[in-house]
């Protein structure tokens, strides 16, 4: 009952609901990130910039994006699945990185905005060729276009936890997201072992 309720809000109220889902998707994968990396007390002006960046840019340009994939490359036979995939992460994902690491600088204040862009930019787009082509796949192959954001938005909370932790303390690339994944196992382990003793 409530998720038919939902849909019918979605499918009445398209961009309203989309670009909401999304930037608190987006939003939540910051407070995400701070939770697993320990800290006690949560930076919410840092949660606030990626959400202001999330519900400004992201959510926006996600909807609008989609809706044009649609219109240019229309159906999800397998050439036209192809298209939309090879312009989304050709175009639309350098575009969406580069948002979030100068708009979450800008944001914070940063002196040289550019900065994060230039020197974790080139891993994140490597990195994100590892997760994006196969969710976008399923997305444009199986989701219905009124849903399409809110699905990319869940993609989003995961991505976004990975972009937080790079934009922190990583370079963009998986092997120092995955080093940070192990650390947290093992820190996890020797909490246990405490409690234990």
């Amino acid at each position: 009952m409530l998720l038919q309720a939902l849909l019918k809000h979605m499918k009445r109220f398209p961009w309203v609901t989309n670009v909401t889902v999304y930037g608190c998707l987006f939003a939540g994968g910051d407070l995400a990130q701070q939770r697993l990396s320990g800290s006690e007390t949560l930076d919410w002006s840092r949660t606030r910039n990626v959400a202001v960046v999330a519900f400004s840019f992201h959510g926006n340009f996600s909807f609008l994006w989609l809706r044009f994939l649609e219109r240019r490359f229309p159906g999800n036979s397998v050439s036209a699945v192809l298209r939309k995939l090879l312009v989304d992460q050709t175009v639309g994902a350098p575009l969406a990185t580069s948002v979030f690491y100068t708009g979450v600088s800008f944001l914070e204040g940063k002196d040289d905005i550019l900065d994060d862009w230039r020197k974790k930019f080139v891993n994140t787009y490597k990195t994100g060729l590892m997760y994006w082509p196969f969710m976008q796949l399923l997305n444009f192959s199986l989701v219905p276009l009124y849903l399409r954001t809110i699905f990319t938005g869940f993609c989003a909370f995961i991505w976004a936890t990975f972009l937080c932790f790079s934009l922190q303390n990583g370079d963009g690339t998986m092997t120092a997201a995955l080093d940070w994944i192990h650390q947290l196992k093992g820190e996890v382990k020797v909490q246990g072992t405490n409690k234990s003793k």
